[in-house]
């Protein structure tokens, strides 16, 4: 039988006090502090951390004269704990759920454009054959829907793997890419035109993503590439809701895949422009943690995706 590392047994001894203490710690930037927040003395909490120092052998903060601050070390184990306590909490709200009756949960996260048709399409199935799983959703930009998956907020994820930052902990499987088009209400002045050209989508106020976005940046950049400067008139949203019914109720532009708002386009209600605007992202798919054993809810929710996606997109 192999037996576990002398470091591996310390480590285990690691209990969930230590870790919420660690992640007050690092909130509050305070033994004082931070022992208030977990409800203990000062004294306690130095003590926690010196065991857990003593258990790692290593230094997880250093101690300056305004307080502490995380070492490298430190930060390693933040993340992770703070993982850890995700699962446990979300582990809690399963054995909750099925001891209520239901088979479990799942929470995923979606970009717009699949959120729009894979991911109510795929759910619809689920709740067929298994109307007591519950399923959360969450709608956003790849970014932070996969901070949110490595935090262990989110079992799957529909989107962009954007960066290498955690990329390395995350499985992904491409489902379909992405182009944009420019939508407008019907009745709009340019849509009674035959051409429209970028000059013309620079005349008229724009709904756009929030500034970090990278489909903000790419907007951007088509109107500097056309020698234009980026439109200034612009409302900023992520909300899908929220442009659909600015784009309905005034002359605003907005750049978006036709799928997102294909029963708008086929009741006339929107149209799209006659431009080709040069905007594409990223293949979006499947994403998850590469480490992550789903919970049976979750893994049924995954194969409906597939399935689902495999109908879609080919």
């Amino acid at each position: 039988m192999v037996q576990p590392s002398s470091s591996w047994f310390n480590a285990s001894r690691l209990k969930t006090r230590h870790l919420l203490l660690l992640l007050h710690l690092y909130e509050q930037r305070s033994v004082l502090r931070a022992a208030e927040a977990a409800n203990m003395t000062q004294p306690a909490a130095s003590k926690l951390l010196a065991e857990m120092e003593s258990l790692l052998g290593v230094p997880l903060f250093e101690r300056h004269a305004r307080g502490v601050e995380p070492t490298w070390y430190g930060q390693v184990l933040i993340r992770r704990a703070r993982f850890a306590l995700s699962e446990i909490g979300r582990a809690h709200d399963e054995i909750a759920a099925m001891r209520n009756g239901r088979m479990g949960q799942a929470a995923i996260g979606t970009v717009v454009n699949p959120g729009t048709n894979l991911i109510p399409q795929a759910i619809a199935a689920v709740k067929r054959d298994f109307p007591d799983i519950l399923i959360k959703v969450e709608m956003d930009y790849s970014r932070p829907l996969v901070a949110k998956l490595l935090d262990g907020q989110l079992d799957i994820v529909i989107g962009r793997i954007m960066g290498p930052e955690g990329a390395g902990d995350l499985d992904f499987e491409p489902l379909a890419d992405e182009p944009h088009a420019v939508i407008v209400r019907a009745g709009h002045p340019l849509a009674q035109r035959d051409k429209v050209s970028h000059a013309d989508l620079a005349d008229y106020g724009w709904i756009m993503p929030p500034a970090a976005s990278v489909l903000r940046s790419r907007l951007d950049a088509v109107f500097l590439e056309n020698g234009l400067s980026p439109p200034q008139n612009i409302v900023e949203t992520s909300s899908l809701p929220v442009i659909i019914h600015l784009l309905r109720h005034s002359d605003l532009l907005t750049a978006l895949p036709t799928e997102s708002v294909g029963p708008y386009l086929q009741t006339g209600q929107m149209c799209v422009l006659p431009i080709e605007l040069g905007v594409r992202m990223e293949f979006f798919g499947i994403i998850r943690r590469r480490d992550q054993l789903l919970s049976p809810a979750a893994e049924r929710v995954l194969e409906a995706l597939r399935l689902t996606a495999r109908r879609l997109y080919g």
